[in-house]
């Protein structure tokens, strides 16, 4: 609890005492993957940090429960991950058909359910100190204003009036953070995912066992995918927004042709998903937002929870430093430091993403061609799910891998006129 940490005896700027005012040092909001590193990492350093949550834990999530190197590394010491299967192997296809398995001696990554993996990494925040509260809603935060005592606090109004002070907060809400609309995130790529939960005989689940499949869709950009965790499937697929009918099609057909249509799923949903565009900002004062609710995802594969993990960890350590900071230019100072951190990591790798989806959007069959067929593309796909190497590192450090990035970029540049001058007759044989 937070009357146990450290700081809870130090005098406030004031002079006063932090107790008597009810001032925290760290507010998170939101109890994802992202927002539970954040308080964890708040909470090791000694700091009173209270985390708040929405909805009741645990709860479903819509998420595919990939957990790849990334992740893993970035958990708190101790942490047991809740598997559900280990992965050896990718079966990849190409809208159906071309299917091949490519395999692996050592595990690519493992699938968890996400309310056992969100609520495990809430239990390491509250055993670090964190103190938790379920069933609030965050209505805004300010920053100036009658409910702000000085210069150093940020208040956070709940739903029903009550007010929270804090030192620092960080937002770690979700793709539609209210926290992200204070700080003023700019978004330039959204996604529509959905998916399926789908119980499934053990005759069927044995099938799976060990392996995943990857279906590179219709829809430009789109794939779909298959994780078996025990007696459950997760089928789903992902577009880019504005394609909901086809985005539903697409599922239906996919587990159609997987021969699944004939179970009842436990659970169906949808999640939009939602990539940061490059000059959009990751604070605002002593404000911090990470994770979706800062829109940090690959955007190629729109994988989200390794980016959370790692920068809901950074927003914690800097948030600790804006609540010691005694002055807007020393809170400003922790607060752009923090932005290069993520900027020079998940940044990177986000650039990277972007390369490969413009390319993919395009040239599916290239993509799904390396995977099958040539071996240094497994090979960094391999490296990237089990923590070898990341998106970034993988260009930074392999000239093959840097022409080869080139080279694609050169052919989508080619090859947009020749789509434009395509266009035309097309349209006029679509009218006819």
């Amino acid at each position: 609890m937070s009357s146990e940490n450290s700081s809870a005896d130090e005098p406030s700027a004031d002079g006063g005492r932090d107790d008597e005012q009810r001032v925290w040092d760290v507010v998170v909001v939101g109890a994802g993957p992202a927002g539970a590193s954040a308080a964890y990492a708040a909470a090791v350093a000694g700091r009173r940090v209270l985390l708040l949550e929405k909805a009741e834990l645990p709860r479903y999530k819509t998420c595919g429960g990939g957990i790849i190197g990334p992740s893993r590394d970035s958990l708190p010491p101790g942490f047991e991950l809740p598997f559900r299967d280990r992965v050896h192997a990718v079966t990849f296809s190409n809208n159906g058909r071309f299917t091949r398995t490519r395999r692996s001696k050592q595990m690519l990554f493992g699938l968890i359910n996400r309310p056992e993996f969100d609520q495990q990494l809430v239990e390491h925040a509250q055993k670090a100190g964190a103190e938790l509260r379920t069933g609030v809603t965050v209505q805004r935060v300010e920053q100036h204003g009658s409910a702000v005592p000085d210069r150093r606090s940020v208040a956070v109004v709940l739903q029903g009036g009550e007010t929270l002070l804090a030192r620092a907060v960080v937002g770690a809400d979700g793709s539609a953070s209210r926290i992200g609309a204070h700080v003023g995130v700019k978004l330039d790529q959204v996604d529509l995912g959905l998916e399926a939960e789908i119980p499934v005989p053990e005759t069927v689940a044995d099938d799976w066992q060990g392996r995943v499949l990857i279906d590179w869709g219709p829809i430009p950009g789109s794939y779909g995918w298959v994780f078996p965790k025990g007696d459950t499937l997760t089928v789903g697929v992902i577009s880019a927004r504005g394609e909901g009918a086809a985005t539903k099609r697409y599922l239906e057909e996919f587990i159609g042709r997987l021969g699944l249509a004939g179970f009842e799923p436990s659970i169906s949903s949808g999640h939009l998903t939602r990539c940061r565009a490059d000059d959009s900002p990751l604070s605002r004062g002593r404000v911090l937002v990470c994770g979706d609710a800062a829109g940090l995802l690959e955007p190629w594969t729109r994988e989200g929870i390794s980016f959370a993990l790692r920068s809901g960890r950074l927003a914690g350590e800097w948030a600790v430093r804006i609540a010691e900071a005694h002055d807007a230019v020393d809170a400003r100072r922790q607060a752009l430091n923090y932005a290069f951190a993520i900027k020079a990591g998940l940044g990177v790798e986000m650039s990277v993403g972007r390369r490969l989806l413009t390319v993919f959007e395009r040239r599916p069959g290239l993509f799904h061609a390396a995977l099958t067929g040539f071996r240094p593309a497994w090979n960094a796909f391999k490296g990237i799910t089990q923590g070898a190497t990341s998106l970034g590192e993988l260009v930074r450090t392999h000239p093959m891998a840097q022409r080869a990035l080139t080279a694609l970029d050169r052919r989508q540049t080619d090859a947009e006129p020749a789509a434009t001058a395509e266009a035309a007759p097309a349209t006029e044989g679509a009218g006819s």
